[in-house]
């Protein structure tokens, strides 16, 4: 079910979706036409798998039940970044607890040595099934945990020697693309099993495909069911029985164009980790050119005059939940464009995951851009792994300018800022529920004195979301970087048979300075605003003393 409105936009959206429709842009990507977004067919026609992954993964659905019954585990772990890991996390949070004796689910997308060393103190190393989920097969943080854990993993089984080695192994499983190096140290070293996914399936659009679906499967989630909600709306959206993607795509396209770039998405409680998700898909997807479509999640709703002219409002909800069904009728009265999709159930997710993809490849088509690559990831990348190589010369760790950790110096970089601009709080931080609280008062009290939208997200694990859409979208951000040294550092040792000298850094806070410097040097050759602030030993403090002296009367 979809309900819109679109207050003084509703006729440019009208016919847009109707000039959508005689362009045939549904049948365009259908019939897998790459031209409808560029002439060159590269990273388009290579990444369209997700059109038909609900009926491909629903024939490996028996071998992933199979897996899941023979796993002798009390807990899983999954390690990996963005795509590999939010729908993963998405689905253990949602459904946890709620499947059919499904397994507790944590995900370790973090490289802050006090947040590893928590979660690796509640995972006993016999009884975890670690998931190493990585498509390259080389990402920097999956590969640094993974030798972490088996280092870990290794030491529980009795250190040493080939028995140990291959009992450890028994503890891991790894899903990959074909070809890639993981796929093959993971044969060597005994793992589990090995998930080879689907290759012409992107990162952020595999949740459907064996990076959502073996944890899915394990915490007790019916994938066959999941599969088949999907299913039923790839095949009445491509077939035209179905125009939601059309509408949302289109409409995300239009308003965008017009300003209204602040993709506000709010959900019923239950399934509100679907966000996270779903900023993601629409960030990356949408961020490159000098165009793009923020989207802000896990924004409490206001009354309509705390928000600019910048904003659109989806809507996420089960059944019998009317909890936001006041302000947004408020919001619409007040002109702001909002948009309703109302589920059946839990299950309806699969459908949303297709909608939402499928409604992204529309808006990339409307934007003139490619939804499908992520042209600007890389330079943050590239820049931390120069300063890591540096540290290893030096012995000297990466850092950047400091600011006062004093509001006066965060309103000096918010009042230059322009209407229609947002503010990103960027935490390289363990995440932890006072810091998440923390980070959504001074979001609140930006959003109270400024009017400005606001995005929040941990380090390292929004470069693989939302920092695509940082450095290559509008250019219409400013960036707050919070760190702080961590209570004790971590070493990241190397792997059986590995290099010790292979390029990676010696502990994880130097990984994640290197992180943070990098990403700020990309943030800068892209000309965009950036501070840091160190919130020192206690970060949810610090963080909230920002926001009260922000919020005081001027």
């Amino acid at each position: 079910m979809i309900s819109a409105s679109f207050g003084e936009h509703s006729v440019a959206i009208g016919q847009a979706v109707a000039e959508a429709r005689e362009a045939g842009i549904i049948r365009r990507i259908r019939e897998r036409d790459h031209t409808l977004w560029k002439p060159d067919p590269g990273e388009i026609a290579n990444r369209l798998g997700w059109l038909r992954a609900p009926t491909t993964m629903r024939k490996e659905a028996g071998r992933i039940a199979r897996f899941v019954e023979e796993t002798a585990a009390g807990r899983v772990l999954v390690l990996g970044m963005g795509g590999s890991s939010l729908a993963a996390a998405a689905f253990g949070e949602i459904f946890g607890g709620q499947g059919r004796g499904g397994l507790p689910l944590g995900v370790v997308d973090t490289t802050a040595p006090d947040a590893i060393r928590e979660i690796s103190g509640s995972a006993e190393p016999g009884d975890t099934l670690h998931i190493v989920a990585t498509k390259s097969g080389s990402t920097v943080e999956t590969l640094s945990a993974f030798r972490y854990f088996h280092a870990r993993t290794l030491e529980s089984a009795g250190g040493s020697g080939e028995e140990a080695a291959k009992l450890a192994g028994t503890r891991f499983v790894a899903i990959t693309d074909p070809g890639s190096p993981l796929a093959e140290s993971a044969r060597a070293r005994g793992f589990a099993d090995v998930f080879l996914n689907p290759s012409d399936v992107g990162g952020r659009y595999g949740a459907l495909t064996f990076f959502g679906l073996v944890p899915a499967a394990l915490v007790g989630v019916d994938i066959d069911m999941l599969l088949v909600r999907a299913e039923e709306a790839i095949r009445a959206s491509l077939s035209g029985d179905d125009d939601r993607a059309l509408v949302l795509g289109t409409a995300m396209g239009v308003l965008s164009a017009l300003g209204r770039d602040k993709l506000t998405v709010t959900t019923s409680p239950e399934i509100e980790p679907f966000a996270d998700w779903l900023e993601q898909l629409v960030a990356e997807s949408t961020g490159k050119e000098g165009k793009g479509v923020l989207p802000v999640v896990r924004e409490p709703l206001g009354a309509p005059d705390a928000y600019g002219s910048d904003r659109v409002f989806v809507d996420l909800a089960l059944p019998d939940d009317q909890e936001r069904d006041l302000p947004l009728a408020d919001l619409e009265r007040a002109g702001h464009p909002v948009i309703r999709l109302g589920l059946r159930d839990k299950y309806d997710l699969g459908g949303q995951i297709v909608l939402w993809e499928l409604a992204t490849a529309v808006t990339g088509a409307l934007l003139g851009i490619n939804p499908f690559d992520q042209p600007n990831v890389e330079s943050a990348k590239a820049r931390a792994r120069d300063l890591v190589e540096a540290y290893r010369r030096t012995g000297t760790a990466p850092g950047t300018p400091v600011a006062p950790l004093e509001a006066l110096a965060l309103a000096e970089l918010l009042d230059g800022a322009d209407r229609g601009d947002y503010a990103a709080l960027q935490a390289y931080l363990p995440p932890t529920a006072d810091t998440d609280a923390a980070l959504s008062e001074l979001r609140l009290a930006i959003r109270a004195r400024y009017g400005f939208a606001t995005t929040a997200g941990y380090g390292p694990r929004f470069l693989h979301s939302t920092g695509q859409l940082h450095k290559g979208g509008r250019g219409n951000g400013v960036f707050v970087q919070l760190t702080a040294d961590p209570v004790e550092d971590l070493a990241i040792p190397p792997a059986p048979g590995d290099d010790p000298e292979s390029g990676y850094p010696l502990t994880f806070g130097t990984l994640l300075s290197a992180q943070a410097a990098g990403d700020r040097a990309a943030l800068e050759e892209a000309g965009r605003r950036v501070i840091r602030f160190d919130v020192g030993p206690d970060p949810a403090g610090a963080i909230g003393g920002l926001a009260e002296e922000l919020a005081a009367p001027q």
